[in-house]
C-alpha cells in the first residue's frame, strides 16, 4: 500500500474513531492522512452505508474498503464458539489473481494487531491448500477471484450466507473479462443486500456497470474522485512512427541503453507476448513473460527476480500488467497501442511512481496508429510523435526468428480444481 503524499487531504485516520488495534496497524504502515478517496468514502462506509466509488488504481481505495471491513469486524465480534469454518464474514471479489493477492497482503498488514484471519482463493495456485483453509479455519476476510470461488461454492467448501460486507473491486474490469455471470451466481449465494453492506469500486462507470451497481447495492452513496491528471506528469511520453517490421529492432536497441534499468513491454494479445518474449531472449535480453497462462507460483518468482534486477524486462498483457506493482520501473514500452485508451493510462502508470521520473515509449505501426486520436482525447493532451534515431534502427545482433503461422499449443489456464468430498460445516475445536 503506497500513498502519494501529494494526494493527501486534511483528514487524519486518528480523526475517524477507529479501534486502537487497527489504528496502530495503519500508523505502522506509515499512513497518517487520508487520500481523497479515503476521506470521501470512510465517513460513509464506517457508518455502514453502501457505497459506489469511482477511483483509479493507486488512489488508496483498497485501504479504504479494508479499513471499513476490519473496523466492522472489531465492532461486532462473534464469539468463537458460535463461528463455523467455511463461513467468511467479509468477501472481497477481484478480477485478477494479482489484484486479489495484493488486497490480501494489504489486509494482513492491517490485521497485524487484530487477530483476524485472511484467506485468499484464486486460480492457478494450490487448490488443496485453499480448500483445507476453507474447511478447517475460521475465515474472517475471504479475498477471491470469481472462477475459483465458484469451484468452492460448487463443492460446498465455502458458504456465503453469513457475509456482513461484500466488496467488489474493479467492477469494470470484471465486466470486460466476462466474469459477470459468475459474479451474479456468487452474489445470489450471499446474504441478501438489505442484510449486508456492499462496497463497489470501479475505475470507469458505463451504463452496464451502473445497472449492476444498482442491482447489488441499496441506497448507495456515489463518490467520484477524478484523477488530478489522467497520466502522470512525471512520465515522458513519446510515440515512434514505425513499420511493423521495425518495431523489434527499435525495441532491442533501446533496451541496450544504460538508463533502461527495469522495463515493462506491453502487447495486446497473449500470442504476441509469447513471440516477443522469445524474440527478445533470442537477442540476449534478460526477459520473462507475464500473462494469465503462466502458473501463479512462477509469476511470483518472476516478479521477485524483476524487483531484484536479475530480469531486466517483463513482457505482459494488460490483465497481467494490472497486477505488477514494482517501484523503480524506468521504462514502459507499448509494442502495440492498446485498443482501450484507459489501458494506455494503466500501462504507463507502471512507471514514474513514488516520485521518480519515468519514460513511456509507444510504437505506432500500420495496424495500431488509428488508436492514437482516442488516447489523446482521453488523456487531454497531444502525444509527441517522432521517427526513431538512426542508432535505434541498426541491425540486431542475431537474425530475427522466422515463424510459420499454424496452430499454437493451447495455453493452460489450469482447470477448475477437483471436487472436494464431504462438507458438513464444522465447528473449530
Amino acid at each position: 500500500m503506497t500513498t502519494d503524499p501529494k494526494h493527501t487531504g486534511d483528514l487524519r485516520f486518528s480523526d475517524l474513531n477507529l479501534d486502537k488495534r487497527l489504528l496502530d496497524a495503519i500508523t505502522a504502515i506509515g499512513f497518517e492522512f487520508c487520500t481523497p478517496i479515503q476521506a470521501e468514502t470512510l465517513p460513509w462506509t464506517l457508518a455502514c452505508e453502501d457505497l459506489i466509488g469511482q477511483a483509479q488504481t493507486g488512489t488508496g481505495k483498497t485501504a479504504a474498503f479494508l479499513i471499513t471491513a476490519i473496523q466492522s469486524l472489531l465492532e461486532t465480534p462473534i464469539p468463537e464458539s458460535d463461528r463455523f469454518a467455511s463461513e467468511p464474514r467479509v468477501l472481497a471479489l477481484a478480477p485478477t489473481r494479482e489484484l486479489a493477492m495484493q488486497i490480501a497482503k494489504d489486509a494482513e498488514q492491517l490485521c497485524q494487531h487484530t487477530g483476524h484471519n485472511v484467506v485468499t482463493v484464486v486460480g492457478g495456485m494450490n487448490y488443496d491448500k485453499q480448500r483445507d483453509q476453507l474447511q478447517n479455519e475460521i475465515v474472517d476476510i475471504l479475498v477471491a477471484t470469481p472462477g475459483r470461488l465458484i469451484d468452492f461454492l460448487g463443492s460446498q467448501d465455502v458458504f456465503l450466507d453469513q457475509i456482513d460486507i461484500l466488496i467488489l473491486d474493479e467492477a469494470d474490469r470484471m465486466l470486460d473479462m466476462g466474469f459477470i455471470p459468475d459474479v451474479k451466481r456468487i452474489i445470489r449465494k450471499c446474504t441478501p443486500k438489505d442484510e449486508r453492506q456492499t462496497l463497489l469500486f470501479s475505475a470507469t462507470f458505463n451504463q452496464d456497470v451502473l445497472n449492476l451497481a444498482s442491482m447489488w447495492t441499496g441506497n448507495a452513496e456515489f463518490v467520484e474522485i477524478e484523477p488530478e491528471q489522467k497520466t502522470a506528469e512525471r512520465v515522458e511520453q513519446t510515440v515512434y512512427l514505425v513499420g511493423d517490421d521495425e518495431k523489434l529492432p527499435v525495441l532491442v536497441n533501446f533496451l541496450k541503453r544504460p538508463e533502461v534499468e527495469k522495463a515493462l513491454v506491453f502487447a495486446n494479445r497473449r500470442d504476441q507476448c509469447r513471440d516477443l518474449e522469445e524474440d527478445l531472449r533470442n537477442q540476449g535480453v534478460k526477459v520473462a513473460l507475464m500473462s494469465g497462462e503462466i502458473a501463479q507460483n512462477k509469476r511470483l518468482k518472476t516478479l521477485d527476480q524483476f524487483k531484484k534486477g536479475s530480469i531486466q524486462v517483463l513482457v505482459a498483457t494488460d490483465v497481467a500488467g494490472r497486477g505488477i506493482h514494482v517501484n523503480g520501473v524506468t521504462h514502459v514500452f507499448n509494442y502495440n497501442l492498446p485498443d482501450s485508451a484507459e489501458d494506455y493510462v494503466h500501462r504507463i502508470g507502471r512507471t514514474g511512481r513514488a516520485g521518480k521520473h519515468g519514460v513511456a515509449i509507444s510504437f505506432a505501426g500500420e495496424d495500431d496508429s488509428f488508436s492514437l486520436p482516442a488516447i489523446e482525447t482521453y488523456i487531454s493532451q497531444k502525444l509527441k510523435t517522432s521517427v526513431p534515431d538512426e542508432e535505434l534502427m541498426v541491425a540486431m545482433d542475431n537474425p530475427p526468428i522466422t515463424r510459420k503461422r499454424g496452430r499454437r499449443p493451447q495455453g493452460g489456464q489450469g482447470g477448475r480444481g477437483g471436487q472436494g468430498g464431504r462438507n458438513q460445516r464444522q465447528r473449530r475445536n
